[in-house]
């Protein structure tokens, strides 16, 4: 099985992701044992963000930092565990809100649209917007 950034890479639909992790200097990092639960943000979420946000994030690495290590939790945490939690801490120190109330499973305000995407160092939850820490 491949690990996070692997399977990220080979989806072909987090290309945005991808090449912002790499700017960010997080590779290694998301290639390690983990175990990683990743809020993954397709393509399509970071084409949502106003324009030039993503370039902007680009040239300014401690921002992306943030922004990226808000969408890892420590281990790995599987839709059946996060239909459980109202709240997970993230990697970059604050916590997102869970909510499944609607039938859904929403992340702040991020669908989950694909759960479950294993990968041999953790899991990838696919979201359909960009988390933004506070």
């Amino acid at each position: 099985m491949a690990n996070i950034i692997e399977t990220a890479t080979n989806n072909g639909s987090f290309n945005t992701l991808v090449a912002a992790i790499q700017a960010a200097g997080l590779v290694d990092t998301l290639n390690s044992d983990g175990p990683f639960t990743v809020f993954a943000p397709t393509d399509e979420a970071f084409n949502q963000l106003p324009a030039g946000t993503v370039d902007a994030l680009l040239q300014d690495i401690p921002k992306l930092k943030k922004i990226l290590t808000y969408h890892v939790v420590s281990g790995k945490v599987l839709a059946a565990d996060v239909v459980k939690l109202n709240s997970a801490k993230t990697v970059e120190g604050s916590e997102v809100t869970i909510d499944t109330s609607n039938g859904g499973v929403k992340i702040n305000d991020a669908t989950v649209a694909a759960a479950d995407v294993a990968a041999d160092n953790g899991v990838i939850h696919v979201i359909d917007k960009v988390l933004i820490p506070a």
